[in-house]
């Protein structure tokens, strides 16, 4: 396994600098080999390469993990029912992803990358497809949209309830979702931002200050009585019940979804373990979920809050970037650490805890970039 990990990060320092091209000589090579897949894809394909390209990332360098492996691409099996693939496509995909590769790299390829990049696909495969049949639940659940709320002009929380069949997710999760009504066949992650719940009723932050096809609809476009799909839960930044340690939750901007989802859960069993949340934006007016927050520090003594803004002097309250405010009143070598928000502010949180000798076992964590 060791030997395999290498010739696959080897091999991919070969192609990285040009995803673009790999990603539509992959997708020209699939339609090829069978157009009939072109009608799973949604129409404008821009964005659809990235997630594909993501999940070989993550497939990469998992490799030499096998129970991180192995779960996440099970996880990513169930997932992708929603594009109705099934087993023959895994076979088409794998024979256009090797021909990608070798017409990317070029004269670096050799057979030695050929036959590790053969071998883990093959099992890629399995194990996605081993992910997909041991699931008995729907591919997807249509969903209707209970209450939409803007915050400013590109935040919206929205909730919506799950129909005909229980959806089962755990706090601090994430499921793919789709408005079909507006962009059929694009799908994208947002994290839960509510505890699991008898009624089948999500609760959503969406950010979307660009162009977003699916935010961008979720913010903008969306009302109540509106019908969406969501797919399987996937994400295993989740709670260690078993854990005795104290907890620090860090949230930037939306973010704050799947953090919110947490303390709600901890609201439900926690007696002995401080919670410490902090809370941070670029100005006091994007903090919009501290209000909701304030009030679950007035309902349980063992939570605290801490809200932060990087760029409004006029804040009354910490100021600077949420992860130099932790730093502050750090250190937190002995807690159990959840961190959600941009991918900058995750790593610049990651550093901060690495800095406290926080091990990388306790430390769990979700990015948000522009959705």
């Amino acid at each position: 396994m060791d030997n395999l990990a290498r010739l696959l990060k080897e091999s991919w320092t070969l192609v990285e600098d040009d995803r673009a091209r790999l990603t539509d000589h992959f997708y020209a090579r699939v339609f090829l080999l069978d157009p009939a897949l072109r009608h799973l894809f949604p129409v404008q394909m821009t964005g659809q390469g990235d997630r594909l390209l993501e999940a070989i990332i993550r497939a990469i360098h998992t490799v030499d993990d096998p129970e991180s492996f192995a779960e996440f691409l099970r996880a990513l099996g169930r997932d992708h029912r929603k594009y109705h693939v099934d087993d023959r496509h895994y076979a088409t995909m794998g024979t256009a992803l090797l021909d990608a590769l070798r017409r990317i790299a070029g004269d670096g390829w050799n057979l030695e990358y050929d036959q590790a990049w053969r071998e883990a696909y093959d099992a890629v495969a399995a194990l996605m497809v081993a992910g997909a049949a041991d699931d008995d639940g729907p591919p997807f659940w249509h969903a209707e949209v209970l209450t939409h709320k803007r915050y400013g002009p590109d935040t919206a929380v929205l909730t919506c309830q799950a129909l005909q069949h229980p959806l089962r997710w755990q706090a601090g999760q994430y499921v793919s979702l789709e408005v079909p009504r507006h962009h059929p066949r694009e799908w994208r992650n947002y994290s839960v931002a509510n505890a699991p719940n008898d009624d089948n009723v999500l609760e959503f932050h969406v950010r979307s200050p660009g162009a977003g096809w699916v935010s961008g609809a979720l913010v903008r476009r969306v009302l109540p009585g509106d019908l969406l799909r969501l797919a399987a839960p996937m994400g295993s930044m989740t709670l260690d019940r078993s854990s005795e340690r104290d907890i620090l939750c860090v949230a930037g901007g939306v973010g704050l979804a799947p953090i919110k989802a947490l303390v709600e859960d901890l609201a439900t069993f926690n007696r002995t373990r401080w919670v410490h949340v902090f809370y941070g934006a670029r100005q006091a007016a994007d903090l919009y979920g501290l209000d909701g927050l304030q009030e679950l520090v007035a309902a349980h003594p063992w939570l605290s809050v801490t809200a932060a803004c990087s760029d409004d002097p006029d804040f009354d309250g910490e100021l600077g970037d949420i992860p130099e405010v932790v730093a502050r009143y750090g250190p937190w070598t002995a807690h159990d650490c959840y961190v959600s928000g941009s991918a900058r502010m995750v790593r610049s949180t990651l550093r901060v805890l690495a800095a406290d000798e926080v091990p990388p076992p306790h430390i769990r964590y979700d990015t948000f970039g522009d959705l």
